[in-house]
């Protein structure tokens, strides 16, 4: 069994994305600016985005951290992302979410430029992904297109299986992996919450993208022999015996399906450390193809 160490290979794309940004100092050019929109104090949103600005600083970018309360009108939430539209200085920018019940999150999410999009939620981006045409990937399933292509992981020709269908990872992992790309070419099943006998699916599987939200979901007994599983899954479980007064605990029972892998992500320090690289190469990447020095 192999572990897709995610903190690892996050760390060593951080160091190559630094280096891209010296080379954009030293040559008098800006630097990547990101920024990060938090609405409301809901602590995991607030250590999400935190981890983001910290991630910025490591690799030499600018960041931004716009907090409002959570009664902030939808109107005045809109005003601040036509402002952000406009800002010649910054590259790309993220509405945290989730949002709170009085906004419409779609109208928020059409409201940004697609071009400053990088967590690649963006109808335009969303097209352009599924016609396999240059855009911002969805950050977390970019994150684990690149983690199974850092470790050579075969894609190519097998079945893969992807619990949950929301449009911020199980849709666009559904679709990354069928594309005639490297990762890719799989024969992809989707299942969901309306799915029926999901474990027999699953022991067909090849790989599997777990991405559904609930904790320990995927048991040994759904997972085959030499199987690859990704667990994206991150849910806070009190825990009177830590420090914090909880654990973290993914969508995979890792201890009883390790052992049957022959690669697999560990929760904390697979697929999440890959989604805030995912978010700084995006922003490189808006920097780099949309100069506006």
């Amino acid at each position: 069994m192999i572990l897709l160490d995610g903190l690892a290979t996050s760390k060593k794309i951080k160091s190559e994305i630094a280096i891209a940004v010296q080379g954009l100092a030293s040559s008098g050019r800006r630097v990547p600016h990101l920024a990060a929109v938090l609405i409301g104090d809901d602590g995991a949103s607030l250590t999400y985005v935190s981890s983001k600005v910290k991630a910025c600083e490591e690799v030499g970018f600018r960041s931004t951290l716009i907090r409002r309360e959570s009664t902030i009108a939808e109107s005045e939430l809109l005003e601040l992302i036509a402002e952000l539209n406009a800002d010649q200085t910054l590259d790309g920018y993220i509405i945290q979410l989730p949002l709170p019940g009085h906004i419409n999150e779609k109208k928020i999410l059409l409201a940004i430029d697609p071009k400053k999009d990088v967590d690649g939620f963006h109808p335009e981006n969303v097209g352009r992904m599924t016609l396999g045409l240059p855009c911002f990937l969805p950050a977390t399933p970019g994150g684990i297109i690149e983690l199974l292509s850092r470790y050579q992981v075969e894609t190519e020709g097998k079945n893969c299986v992807v619990i949950g269908r929301s449009h911020i990872v199980g849709l666009p992992m559904s679709i990354l992996l069928q594309r005639n790309a490297n990762p890719g070419n799989c024969t992809v099943t989707l299942v969901h919450s309306r799915s029926k006998d999901i474990k027999s699916v699953c022991l067909n599987a090849d790989i599997i993208i777990a991405a559904l939200g609930k904790p320990g979901f995927v048991t040994s007994d759904m997972v085959k022999e030499g199987a690859v599983v990704v667990d994206v899954g991150i849910t806070r479980i009190h825990d009177a015996s830590k420090k914090s007064g909880f654990r973290l605990s993914g969508d995979v029972d890792f201890e009883s399906v390790a052992p049957k892998c022959s690669f697999i992500t560990p929760v904390p320090g697979g697929v999440g450390p890959m989604t805030i690289v995912t978010l700084l190469q995006n922003t490189l990447k808006a920097r780099l193809e949309i100069s506006l020095d």
